[in-house]
């Protein structure tokens, strides 16, 4: 039985994260009052409670349970490609792979789970035979186009010409799809610069954040940043944000929405090391010539 693959989207990882939200339960049960879910068996074994049970992370990914760590995220890459960050499934599928990528948790996770063996009969191939008959046609004699049919023809042959000649003026799908890669790349640089700062070069980090932004965001940013600069000095504040992974919301010619989980260390005179907070954040890149510019970001904490 063939193995199921899913298509590799834009996404990376940056290394390991320094943080993985705990697992809320080892299982997706259905909705009460429905039907149990089966999972399909795509390979010689797998794991499951029993026949009846809701699909396991593995499941929901569409992996093996013996899959490595890049499988699992070019597979988690994949299933939230089309998905917005408020689909429910866009929630529980960076659950489950966030298990999975951290070896201690998946370790407890799969042992929670009871192997079994998925036994994978085939059907015998049914053989058809036919046989052709020839058959003596008459020959006729040839009738003259009619001139309405020789128009027709003419007019669907320059509504071709004109849809080809278009559809060269529009961009590849290689094209859009080098571009949403350097835009995911832009906006992986962009967000360590623009949530990083030090409270003894505050004017200096900000200058540099400006210029990764187009000027309507960069207004909405110098608002923001200024109530920061107020506050930085006497806290003694340090952030430094790192990038853990990034993904692609949504991707087009000129504009592509990048998610990116950040881990910000943060230091204060309060503070006797630093403070780990986590963030969910959505980064709207716009091209600008030959740079993909921040045209908007959306913040989300995680918690620390």
């Amino acid at each position: 039985m063939a193995r199921r693959r899913l298509h590799p989207a834009h996404r990376r990882h940056a290394g390991p994260a320094r943080w993985r939200p705990a697992i809320r339960r080892a299982r997706l049960h259905p909705d009460p009052g429905s039907d149990p879910v089966i999972p399909t068996v795509t390979g010689a074994a797998t794991r499951t409670t029993s026949s009846a049970a809701a699909p396991t992370w593995y499941d929901l990914l569409g992996v093996e349970v013996d899959a490595g760590a890049d499988e699992i995220r070019t597979a988690w890459k994949s299933a939230i490609a089309d998905l917005d960050p408020g689909d429910r499934r866009f929630r529980v599928l960076n659950e489950a792979a966030e298990a999975l990528l951290d070896p201690a948790r998946r370790a407890a996770y799969d042992d929670t789970l009871e192997p079994t063996v998925a036994e994978v009969r085939g059907a015998p191939a049914a053989s058809l035979e036919a046989s052709q008959a020839e058959a003596a046609v008459p020959t006729r004699a040839r009738r003259p186009v009619p001139a309405w049919l020789l128009a027709a023809l003419a007019v669907l042959v320059a509504l071709l010409v004109a849809a080809a000649g278009y559809l060269a003026t529009q961009p590849s799908d290689a094209a859009i799809a080098d571009g949403t890669g350097e835009a995911q790349g832009a906006a992986e640089q962009a967000v360590t610069t623009i949530l990083s700062y030090d409270y003894r070069h505050l004017d200096q980090d900000q200058a540099a954040s400006g210029e990764l932004m187009t000027p309507a965001y960069r207004k909405k940013y110098d608002a923001l940043f200024s109530q920061i600069a107020a506050n930085a000095p006497d806290l003694k504040a340090v952030v430094t944000a790192q990038v853990v992974a990034s993904g692609i919301v949504r991707s087009g010619e000129d504009r592509v929405q990048v998610q990116i989980f950040v881990n910000r260390p943060t230091l204060r005179k309060d503070l006797t090391e630093p403070q780990v907070y986590r963030d969910q954040v959505v980064l709207t890149m716009e091209r600008s010539g030959d740079q993909w510019l921040v045209d908007d970001m959306d913040t989300n904490n995680l918690g620390s």
